[in-house]
């Protein structure tokens, strides 16, 4: 069995809260041991409140007194808070990022190229223990640095190690995708309001299907165009359904979303 990880979180908001919550849950997390840092009050007792992980406002004394340190600060902000502990960090420690957009060669400069580095991009399904996630491990990090922070990620979702050149396309595929499914999930439920159907039944019944169907695909094990085909029985309802999809051009709209974010996310980071 692994032993509980003194953790800490700077950053204290919906992230770092959701990755406290879970770890701890899945017995990685060493509540007494852990805490986090956050220069606000009302998000530091929040995380309190749920995590029963202690927060201060000390970026400093958090690295100090935990192993595993998580940055959870948002980007534009990273620069201040890795001066404020770099003299803090020693070879023992693994440093996460999660912040978009910054690299492992921005992190090491900031920090030291013989820093254990890690940079992960999950999505808010986190919250739920729901993420997708994809991970690059830094130069200086170890094989077994990379097989924790796939332990850790895999407790709250799903986690995939990937070269860092690869971070910008899982940003535009996992970490933007949910905005686009909750655009789906809202089509469709608008699609049944048009033929008849009462708003909130609409919404649940749009919601549970796209649920499902992604269930079908994770747990099956099928390839999604073998079960889209049986669906889609000869001259009937999902086929006309499909068929209007692709006259719309719903795959290209779709490809050409991820592409966007995926170049969008370029773009912000070359500008950190």
């Amino acid at each position: 069995m692994t032993t509980p990880l003194a953790i800490g979180f700077l950053g204290a908001g919906q992230m770092a809260t959701a990755l406290a919550k879970g770890w701890a849950a899945a017995g990685l997390l060493d509540a007494n041991r852990s805490a986090a840092s956050d220069p606000y009050p009302a998000p530091r007792e929040k995380f309190t409140a749920t995590t029963n992980v202690r927060a201060v406002e000390s970026n400093a004394e958090v690295v100090a007194k935990t192993d595993v340190i998580i940055l959870a600060v948002k980007p534009q902000t990273m620069s201040a808070a890795l001066a404020e502990v770099r003299s803090s960090l020693t070879d023992k420690k693994l440093v996460v990022s999660i912040a978009a957009g910054i690299t492992l060669k921005q992190l090491a400069e900031n920090l030291g190229t013989n820093t254990r580095l890690v940079r992960v991009m999950p999505n808010t399904p986190c919250l739920l223990g729901a993420s997708a996630a994809g991970f690059a491990v830094g130069p200086a990090a170890t094989k077994a640095d990379g097989d924790l922070v796939a332990r850790l990620f895999n407790a709250v979702g799903k986690a995939y190690a990937v070269p860092e050149s690869q971070l910008d396309a899982v940003t535009g595929l996992s970490g933007s995708g949910p905005a686009f499914v909750y655009v789906l999930i809202e089509a469709l439920a608008d699609g049944g309001v048009r033929v008849g159907l009462p708003r909130d039944i609409a919404l649940s019944l749009a919601a549970q299907t796209v649920f499902g169907s992604a269930k079908m695909v994770l747990e099956t094990g099928t390839h999604p165009a073998a079960l889209k085909d049986a669906v889609a029985s000869p001259g009937g309802t999902t086929i006309a359904g499909l068929h209007a999809l692709e006259r719309a051009g719903f795959r290209a709209a779709a490809m050409d979303a991820v592409e966007a974010a995926a170049k969008r996310a370029t773009e912000l980071g070359s500008k950190n």
